[in-house]
């Protein structure tokens, strides 16, 4: 099993309850309010998350409806991130459809982000275990403050790997781990079981971030996002970060960094290109590869399985995947 498809084959009659539980749940007496959630439903995305929940419940256990509930809220809260996220990047598309905000207006979009987070509470609360609820609780805190983190550090230079790794901590990977949590909840596993997933979901997370930052150094339509897109906001990811630690030399561009706040479009360009040439990319990668090797780790205190492959094969989609 090595192709995302293979998984989400395995288990589609898991997601397709899910989803019919996501729209159930989300509908309301608003016509409007009905009319935007039908609308972004329409497109699921991967869903990765939702799986992880699913696939840590069948490594320990089987997916049950507390399963579903759990998956339903982290998909939920993590939906609500992106609405939120694109009200403030001030995004208009989103895998090749307008946003809600570019749909609507920015006043319809953060009242139906809050909306999915409050249905994310309530499908927590749902499954009757605290433990549940205070993940997604927590998950909330861990999300805002590595946004946070993230515009600090770049206003005002915070440019180590140290840095770099707190804030995709805790604004991807916490997501990470938030969903094996609480598969693991929704089927009582043992400590020990969760530690060594949690660990797994955590390196996952670094992972998947750092291969998002990676298309950010390329032109790819599919992405939906241009090139430079970070750098325009003043995030300094990975490649570069690691080449600009690197360089001595009194012409770096961290010079140019440190003095401006808006780049050109032009020294946009020579940051990524510089990147490129100082072997920022492969560098990106290796970090994957170490933390590939590490997650298998984790992942060998548990007994062969077809579900455990498919968390072999999940880590190495996020590596190979395109977009």
């Amino acid at each position: 099993m090595t192709q995302l498809s293979d998984i989400q084959a395995n288990i589609a009659s898991e997601l397709n309850a899910l989803n019919e539980r996501i729209r159930t749940r989300l509908h309301t007496s608003n016509t409007l309010m009905n009319t935007v959630i039908e609308n972004y439903l329409k497109v699921k995305g991967k869903q990765i998350r939702p799986i992880l929940v699913m696939l840590s419940a069948r490594l320990m256990g089987s997916v049950n409806e507390k399963v579903l509930a759990s998956a339903s809220a982290v998909e939920l809260l993590h939906n609500a991130s992106l609405i939120h996220d694109d009200v403030i990047d001030e995004t208009r598309m989103r895998r090749g459809l307008a946003t809600i905000n570019g749909l609507w207006d920015n006043h319809i979009a953060v009242l139906v982000g809050d909306y999915f987070v409050s249905m994310a509470l309530q499908e927590a609360i749902s499954t009757g275990d605290a433990r549940a609820v205070a993940s997604i609780a927590n998950l909330g805190k861990l999300l805002s403050l590595g946004e946070i983190d993230q515009i600090y550090n770049a206003r005002f230079h915070q440019l180590s790997e140290e840095a770099y790794f707190g804030v995709i901590n805790r604004k991807t990977a916490s997501l990470f781990v938030a969903c094996v949590e609480m598969g693991a909840y929704a089927v009582n596993a043992d400590e020990e079981s969760l530690r060594h997933l949690s660990h797994y979901a955590e390196l996952l997370g670094l992972c998947f971030q750092i291969k998002d930052d990676i298309f950010d150094y390329f032109n790819d339509d599919k992405i939906g996002k241009p090139t430079g897109n970070d750098l325009r906001e003043g995030k300094i990811t990975l490649p570069l970060l690691h080449v600009l630690l690197e360089e001595n030399d009194e012409d770096s561009p961290m010079v140019m960094l440190s003095r401006k706040e808006q780049l050109t479009d032009e020294e946009i360009n020579r940051l990524i290109e510089f990147a490129k040439a100082g072997g920022g990319i492969d560098y990106a990668y290796e970090k994957m590869g170490q933390l590939y090797r590490k997650a298998i780790k984790e992942l060998e205190y548990f007994p062969e399985s077809s579900d455990r492959d498919a968390f072999d094969a999940l880590f190495r989609y996020v590596i190979s995947r395109e977009m």
